[in-house]
């Protein structure tokens, strides 16, 4: 299928691993024109080339911290005519209720949800002068039902959705969309690390934490794994092509059925 993003350029924070990285590689290798972004430049520069390499695109690179608003001023600068954000850039830690401050619910809210907020007010103008764009914030089922363990994560993935469904209808009747995805417990590079590092302190496989998690933690799944960062990546460049004019204000799950409805 071709996606129609050709002549397309897009940025994708928090991109030189994970999901992130998964979803910039998957729209160069659909033709569009992909800004890679990560925190430290040589991190950025080698998931630039990595990329170029394995997809003859279009990539360029942006070292920079994109929850700070200096860098995403900067960032909108520098690249003119971005028309498909990606609000990848985000955090996760495991932390009992009692135990979360008040500065890591401003953190948290800062980098998950006020980072996408910003790049996306800085984005839309040119795209309502284009009269069309793709915002889209990569949010979580942990924003739907909020994992005990970490409820300022929830918290944060909660707001995106709603940040997304507002804004969607802020520009009802353009050739703008704006939507969400709710990846499920994904194996990117954070969360494999934590799994792996769960696995080695209790003398375990990842495959056999990885089987307690979904038994205990998630035992919703219906796929009984952790998804992939592709597999998330396959969604969203999907909703951020042409092909998906009429999909807007959704919040779209890739959860492997952890959340439990029909609907």
């Amino acid at each position: 299928m071709d996606l129609q993003l050709k002549g397309k350029l897009a940025l994708v924070s928090g991109s030189t691993a994970g999901i992130g990285y998964a979803i910039a590689h998957t729209l160069a290798q659909e033709g569009a024109s992909v800004i890679v972004n990560g925190r430290s430049q040589a991190g950025v520069d080698e998931a630039v080339e990595r990329i170029r390499a394995e997809t003859q695109g279009t990539v360029q690179g942006y070292a920079g911290d994109l929850s700070q608003a200096e860098a995403a001023n900067d960032v909108a600068r520098r690249f003119a005519g971005i028309n498909i954000l990606v609000n990848n850039l985000g955090i996760f830690e495991p932390k009992a209720f009692e135990d979360i401050p008040d500065e890591d619910w401003q953190r948290f809210f800062d980098v998950n949800v006020l980072s996408g907020v910003r790049l996306a007010r800085l984005v839309l103008p040119e795209m309502k002068r284009a009269n069309w764009g793709r915002i889209i914030f990569i949010s979580s089922e942990s924003g739907i039902q909020i994992p005990t363990e970490m409820i300022h994560y929830g918290m944060s993935k909660t707001a995106q959705i709603a940040v997304s469904r507002g804004l969607a209808e802020s520009v009802a009747g353009t050739g703008i969309t704006v939507n969400s995805i709710l990846p499920g417990p994904t194996k990117s590079r954070g969360v494999g690390d934590f799994v792996q590092d769960m696995a080695n302190a209790s003398d375990k496989t990842f495959e056999q934490v990885e089987a307690e998690f979904f038994e205990h933690v998630r035992p919703t799944s219906l796929i009984k794994r952790f998804g992939t960062p592709q597999e998330v990546a396959s969604l969203v460049a999907y909703v951020a092509s042409p092909l998906a004019s009429a999909t807007t204000g959704a919040a779209l799950r890739v959860d492997g059925g952890v959340v439990k409805s029909a609907f």
